[in-house]
């Protein structure tokens, strides 16, 4: 009852907001805009869900907040589902000369590729493993030339405590997962990335390099372990056509309690939570060609993954996932329709709920995601 309480008065928020006009935002003041989705899903490796044709749900309503005064300004955006509701990002920023800015709060982590590392709803393997679209709470600055973009960031801890899972992006988890018992937490983490963008006919390359080291308190042993990751990143486009690759390695070297495996560790995202392999690299390949039309415009894309895990532990196997879809915008619609291929990956097959642990399955599982957004 409390959720249905709580959709209502969302359901009743979005409408009065889409129906209030919306004033675009001016160098000075604010505007308010958002989203609502809703998300349609059959798992091909489920006879229910193929006997049902899939299934229609709320995915979420999103609320985002811009405002500027001089050179202070400030952005946010809250999210609701059906069953929850937590804040994806929420910074003030100062832009201290047209090239360098400073923000403070709930910001996006600097790492990877500068904006995706997909294409598509479901994002890239590293984001399962807390690595693509992060937003945690510090302090960033960043500097854009027009060619030359640096970030450099200190984060003291992610946007909520290591035992909640409602969480946008992954963080590492406080609690029980498959019968054993989590206890840690990140802290004091520093981000840095450069990248050069090229301007060339028909489009532009972006090459660059990003480097992230943090502490992992373990609130049973009282002890700090450390944790970093590094990668390379090119993102280039040319007449439509557009390639993403990266490579990247990390590794989370916590001091668990005794009877914790070293070689996993555990994490929560979007209401959930499951382990991955606490050290290996992951490689991406993606590539996307757009074509405008007279309504809007139409790009598909395929994006491909593979995570290797480096552990001790022999009995680890590889993690997969492969989407081909297509995103389709029209004035405020954006759709986003994806066949997806997993294998031994969280999320996208049925019996392997992790990231580079054993294989549980019997090679490639599929489904189909079709997300319908309206955005304002």
């Amino acid at each position: 009852m409390k959720n249905l309480t709580k959709l209502s008065t969302v359901a009743a928020a979005v409408l009065t907001l889409l129906t209030t006009p919306v004033q675009a935002q001016e160098e000075d003041g604010i505007s308010i805009g958002g989203a609502v989705r809703v998300n349609y899903g059959m798992k091909l490796y489920s006879d229910a869900s193929k006997d049902k044709g899939g299934d229609l749900t709320f995915d979420m309503a999103a609320i985002k907040f811009n405002g500027k005064h001089g050179d202070w300004g400030l952005a946010s955006e809250y999210r609701f589902t059906s069953s929850t509701d937590y804040i994806k990002y929420g910074y003030g920023y100062y832009d201290v000369s047209p090239e360098w800015q400073l923000q403070f709060g709930i910001n996006k982590v600097p790492f990877g590729n500068r904006e995706f590392i997909s294409n598509s709803w479901w994002f890239g393997i590293p984001y399962y493993l807390g690595f693509e679209d992060d937003h945690d709470v510090g302090l960033k600055a960043t500097f854009d030339n027009g060619q030359w973009h640096t970030d450099l960031g200190f984060y003291k801890n992610p946007e909520y405590g290591a035992s909640e899972n409602k969480r946008y992006a992954t963080d590492l988890y406080t609690g029980t997962i498959n019968g054993t018992e989590y206890a840690n937490e990140e802290t004091n983490q520093l981000n840095l990335r450069q990248t050069y963008t090229l301007a060339h006919d028909g489009g532009s390359t972006t090459i660059g390099g990003s480097v992230q080291w943090g502490q992992i308190y373990n609130s049973k042993t009282e002890k700090n372990g450390d944790r970093y990751a590094i990668a390379a990143h090119l993102d280039s486009s040319f007449n439509g056509w557009n390639i993403q690759l990266q490579a990247m390695q990390y590794e989370y070297d916590a001091e668990n309690q005794a009877g914790v495996d070293g070689n996993k560790i555990g994490v929560s995202v979007v209401s959930w939570q499951y382990e991955i392999a606490s050290k290996g690299q992951a490689y991406n390949f993606n590539i996307a060609k757009t074509f405008p039309t007279s309504w809007g415009s139409v790009k598909v894309y395929n994006d491909f993954g593979i995570m290797t895990p480096d552990t001790d532990d022999d009995s680890f196997d590889n993690s997969y996932q492969n989407v081909t879809g297509a995103a389709i915008a029209a004035g405020p619609l954006y759709i986003m329709a994806d066949f997806v291929m997993g294998r031994n990956m969280t999320f996208s097959t049925e019996m392997d709920d992790h990231v580079g642990l054993e294989e549980a399955g019997d090679g490639w599982d599929q489904r189909i995601n079709i997300n319908f957004g309206y955005y304002f």
